[in-house]
């Protein structure tokens, strides 16, 4: 039953008391956004003054924003790697934090071919919980009764390492699941999974999801919300299903769990739920062995709401996939966050897909705005860039997001780039733009044009025994299978027809443009399962001529053309496939450990 609480009636009734004292913080923290950035820059100037960092710049004890901002650089990941590479490797000198660094998370960007390190603090773990503990308030102003039911979320743990150092390199979910805030977590009537903590701490991934997805069925009569983190997580384990739906029905038939499944913790969890059930085993065979997988979510989980998954930026390629397994439920997306900090939440988060807004919470961190023109690619040297603040952002402008954090980030360049579409309070509300300089992307990879032209150059290498040449190339990401893949689309020149290169040469190039690829693209490709086989297109001379007819024929300046490294408007991606004389697929696996490169 709602609660009465005029704290929190800009936002709407509480569902109960716990949450009124989160609505009521989210009101406080927005209303007073500009002051709360100002105590946060404070904290992070004061308990940092005498890291070598900041010693550096000559801070000599100021925390006021406008010595902040004159003597500290705007930074990207490369200006701070001689730092993380000496905490890496072992240094646990006060360099960026004066508290300790407790591990690196690894970012899903790259920097020559690696994930990034980000350090992070103990404390940062508390920070993460209070976002994530604001969640369900909001959504319970939507959605009532998620209390009477679970959430059937696919979580998972990726592989983690250690420096030379000795510190922890890992994503930041694993980081968070893995940690006492999240596996001795409260008992919340609101946050309730199906899948239990043995399932999602299990580091085999096939383990893992089928243990999940059993869990799932055997309480779908209980499940009112259906997620992953993202899109195409939810797409695979709806994949998964597919292909093992048989198994996993004849396990809830007999009370027999799978041998495949052989994790001891998981096998003695599953022991004690799995128990004949051949009645529900019929009902999902029914279902799952139906030609027509449309709606297959609602049709198996019945009394599901909404489904909870991030579809925002590149995800939102995933969106019509998701309306057609589900059916065409609501899709959710409710926080903002990477690796670097978590910045904010969905303060209305049943809207459309198109008119999701993220409301940055002021207490995360120290927030500023790089005013960001489309077709800009930088700031010029004798004009250094004048940062926004948080509250002076201007709706409908867009900017890069730029953090300074409890962790040891100051004046750190995220990549981000956002839309203001308004404000709550005086705290903005962004729409996701995309991630800076990204052409491609499935799943958390992000594959930028330099990396993908170094891909072709080294793939074609492999054509000069032919006398082959890549004239032109362009690319997509295709989500119409499950997992997505990259589709390279090369138009050939041969100077000799009767040593053209075979079948087998193209494939191999596929496999040499993935080992070219960054170590995010090659751990989806080998241990999450997450990206397809990469796929090259070849296509009749003169394809790419034809493509800039049409573009000169849409208003392009033919001085001014140039072909595009990535494609996703229909017409020019009909035109392309309509002129493909062969296709070619990786033939295998493109390396990858967890270890970085050295």
């Amino acid at each position: 039953m709602a609660v009465d609480s005029p704290l929190s009636s800009q936002l709407g009734p509480p569902a109960c008391e716990r949450d009124a004292k989160a609505l009521h913080f989210i009101e406080e923290t927005t209303s007073h956004a500009d002051s709360v950035q100002d105590r946060v820059l404070t904290e992070i100037l004061t308990r940092n003054s005498q890291t070598e960092y900041l010693t550096r710049f000559k801070l000599n004890g100021a925390t006021d924003r406008e010595t902040f901002k004159s003597k500290l650089p705007i930074i990207t990941y490369e200006d701070l790697q001689p730092e993380i590479h000496r905490i890496a490797n072992g240094d646990r000198s006060a360099i960026l934090s004066a508290h300790p660094i407790s591990e690196f998370l690894t970012s899903s960007g790259t920097s020559a071919g690696e994930r990034k390190l980000m350090p992070t603090i103990k404390e940062e773990l508390d920070r993460r919980r209070l976002l994530y503990s604001l969640l369900m308030p909001v959504m319970n102003l939507y959605v009532p009764g998620l209390e009477r039911g679970k959430g059937l979320y696919f979580l998972f743990v990726k592989s983690e390492t250690r420096t030379p150092g000795g510190l922890l390199a890992r994503p930041v979910l694993t980081s968070y699941y893995k940690s006492d805030h999240f596996k001795t977590r409260p008992y919340d009537p609101y946050n309730v999974y199906t899948s239990p903590n043995e399932a999602i701490l299990c580091p085999d991934s096939f383990q893992s999801m089928y243990a999940q997805m059993l869990c799932g069925l055997l309480q779908r009569q209980q499940v009112l919300r259906v997620g992953a983190v993202f899109a195409s997580g939810l797409l695979r384990a709806i994949r998964f299903l597919q292909l093992n739906w048989r198994q996993l029905t004849q396990d809830i038939e007999t009370g027999a769990l799978n041998p495949k499944l052989t994790d001891t913790s998981l096998r003695e969890y599953m022991d004690k739920i799995l128990k004949p059930n051949p009645e529900l085993a019929e009902c999902v065979r029914h279902e799952c062995s139906k030609d027509n997988w449309e709606g297959i979510i609602a049709r198996i989980w019945q009394n599901t709401k909404y489904l909870d998954v991030v579809v925002t930026g590149a995800m939102a390629q995933y969106i019509p996939t998701l309306d057609y397994y589900s059916g065409g439920l609501p899709l959710a997306c409710t926080m903002y966050a990477s690796s670097e900090c978590y910045f904010g939440l969905n303060l209305n988060p049943m809207c459309k897909p198109s008119q999701v807004s993220y409301t940055i919470m002021p207490n995360m961190a120290y927030f500023e705005f790089l005013p960001h023109e489309p077709d800009s690619f930088g700031f010029p040297c004798d004009s250094p860039p004048k940062l926004v603040d948080l509250v002076d952002v201007e709706v409908g402008k867009e900017y890069e997001l730029v953090i300074t954090t409890y962790a040891g980030l100051y004046r750190y360049r995220v990549g981000d780039i956002l839309r203001v579409t308004g404000f709550h309070n005086s705290a903005p509300q962004f729409h996701f733009v995309r991630r800076k300089n990204v052409l491609l992307s499935i799943d958390s990879d992000k594959t930028d044009e330099a990396e993908l032209q170094k891909a072709v150059e080294n793939a074609s290498r492999l054509l000069r025994e032919f006398n082959t040449s890549v004239v032109e190339y362009t690319s997509y990401a295709d989500t119409r299978t499950i997992p997505g893949h990259y589709v390279i689309y090369w138009e050939l020149l041969g100077k000799d027809s009767a040593n053209s290169p075979t079948d087998e040469v193209l494939k191999q190039c596929c496999l040499a443009m993935e080992e070219s690829l960054n170590s995010v693209y090659r751990q989806g490709r080998v241990a999450d399962n997450s990206i397809g086989p990469l796929e090259i297109r070849v296509v009749k001379n003169g394809t790419f001529e034809e493509l800039m007819d049409y573009a000169i024929s849409r208003g392009a300046s033919i001085n001014q053309y140039k072909v595009p490294r990535c494609v996703n408007f229909t017409p020019i991606m009909e035109l392309l496939d309509s002129r493909v004389v062969s296709s070619h697929f990786s033939p295998a696996s493109p390396h990858w450990t967890p270890e970085r490169r050295r």
